[in-house]
């Protein structure tokens, strides 16, 4: 499993951009899972190596969005741990039932999402009350735990749905709702590299290099993020979800 230097400044690169993507909107994975496919490594030595990195990713944008005064401590103590314990959980359901199963259904998903961020009317989010502290940490529990499965079964998207999760349920504007995303996604990726890396699936030669990279990338995104507010997000949430349109949609024709 020979990467080399050339491929290992390639991949860093691809990964400091998917930082700055991932960090504003979700999607990362469509940047840097091709390229290190592309390498030629193993596929699930692929998922470990870039769960291994962007781990990373998230904690740095989580960090800056913290700083931002974007992430609500008390919501925080409650998806954080459900975002865990959702992506062990799919996980293990990996071994029952093929991802594959789910991409016509994520297909679906995701046009109607586009749907919605293109033609939604009425209040836009923030500008509506919050529910409820009950109900609104009943909802970001249900929100994680469900999202966060998803994510450790099979993943693509998986920012994006807790973005628009956050925003539409919980009527937070875009901004706060990439904050509330990161600490989801933070312990999906953590409870993701733990797994692989028990099993040796994360190759840290190449992990840790993109890992720099990515971090880099996470902070400047989340930084474009506050400071572009719900205009920037909503314009990258767009153009994220369109490409995963387009390559599940390719996967599900040609598999």
């Amino acid at each position: 499993m020979d990467v080399t230097p050339l491929e290992i400044v390639l991949l860093c690169v691809a990964a400091l951009t998917a930082g700055v993507v991932d960090a504003i909107a979700g999607g990362g994975g469509l940047v840097t899972l091709p390229a290190l496919l592309a390498t030629g490594l193993p596929p699930h030595v692929v998922l470990g190596t870039n769960k291994g990195q962007s781990v990373f990713g998230a904690f740095a944008a989580l960090v800056r969005f913290a700083r931002a005064g974007l992430v609500k401590g008390k919501l925080a103590v409650i998806t954080f741990p459900m975002g865990l314990v959702g992506s062990l959980l799919g996980a293990a359901l990996v071994l029952l039932l093929r991802p594959e199963v789910l991409k016509p259904v994520v297909l679906v998903l995701l046009v109607a999402v586009a749907a919605f961020l293109a033609f939604r009317r009425g209040p836009p989010p923030g500008e509506r009350p919050e529910p409820p502290a009950r109900r609104m940490m009943t909802l970001g529990a249900v929100i994680s735990l469900v999202i966060g499965t998803y994510d450790g079964f099979f993943g693509p998207g998986t920012g994006t749905f807790l973005i628009i999760c956050f925003s539409g349920l919980l009527g937070h504007n875009l901004t706060k709702a990439s904050a509330d995303a990161k600490v989801v996604n933070f312990a999906t990726n953590l409870a993701a590299v733990g797994l692989f890396a028990y099993r040796g699936l994360v190759l840290w030669q190449v992990a840790l290099p993109m890992a720099a990279a990515q971090f880099t990338g996470a902070w400047i995104g989340a930084h474009m993020a506050v400071r572009g507010g719900d205009k920037l997000v909503r314009k990258v949430v767009l153009l994220v979800v369109v490409a995963l349109v387009i390559k599940l949609g390719r996967d599900v024709l040609v598999g």
